[in-house]
């Protein structure tokens, strides 16, 4: 009975300092930096997402940099679905495979994702496909770390719910895919979600080895 009202407590699904300080952490530096591009000087937020933009010329410039800072920021502010996805998902997440690994899951999504389709842009534009311009084109976000982060979650799901998660995930993406607003994007986070299902063993094995270890329960 107490591990049944365990997992029907509904506030475990938001973040803690405690049970889940990476989630909890990161969720409070994405408040502040949306925040800012509310209210901060218009030329000034412009100016720091430029600047964390992982668009071509910047990753072959400073690559970590960048790919460090675009993962600061939520495209849409707080008004973004990804937005709820990120606090659940990944509070889910950590709360199974511990804060290090479900930042692991985050940062490979994130990074994989973008190299994947900011690389071909760049060969696009040397054999002459694409105009210069798209070298500069303004890219940051949480949404791949999000899509790798759901992918991966859903390893943990027994069968049905997982299904569902699947499915009800990458039809959206495709739908987004094929309004053509942004493609690129849209192949990303199918990616980025594909990304998360192939480190299905991984993370399982994680959270075999977490629900067996003496001592293992989670604080809230």
């Amino acid at each position: 009975m107490p591990a049944a009202r365990r997992r029907l407590r509904p506030w475990r699904l938001l973040p803690t300092p405690t049970g889940t300080p990476f989630t909890f952490g990161y969720a409070c530096l994405l408040l502040g930096t949306s925040l800012f591009m509310e209210f901060g000087d218009p030329d000034t937020v412009a100016a720091a997402l430029r600047g964390s933009s992982t668009d071509v010329a910047h990753l072959a410039e400073h690559p970590v940099r960048v790919l460090l800072a675009s993962a600061l920021w939520i495209a849409g502010g707080l008004t973004s679905p990804f937005v709820i996805a990120f606090v659940v998902v990944l509070t889910a997440l950590e709360r199974r495979i511990g804060g290090l690994r479900a930042a692991g899951v985050f940062l490979l999504g994130h990074v994989l994702a973008t190299l994947a389709t900011e690389i071909p842009v760049g060969l696009s534009v040397m054999a002459g496909h694409l105009p210069h311009s798209s070298l500069h084109r303004l890219d940051y976000g949480i949404s791949f770390g999000v899509a790798a982060s759901i992918g991966a979650l859903a390893g943990l799901l027994p069968r049905w719910p997982r299904r569902l998660v699947l499915a009800a995930f990458a039809a959206t993406l495709v739908q987004d895919l094929l309004t053509f607003e942004d493609p690129m994007t849209g192949w990303g986070h199918l990616l980025a979600l594909a990304i998360g299902v192939t480190i299905w063993p991984l993370v399982r094995r994680r959270y075999r080895s977490s629900r067996t270890a003496p001592g293992s329960a989670t604080a809230a």
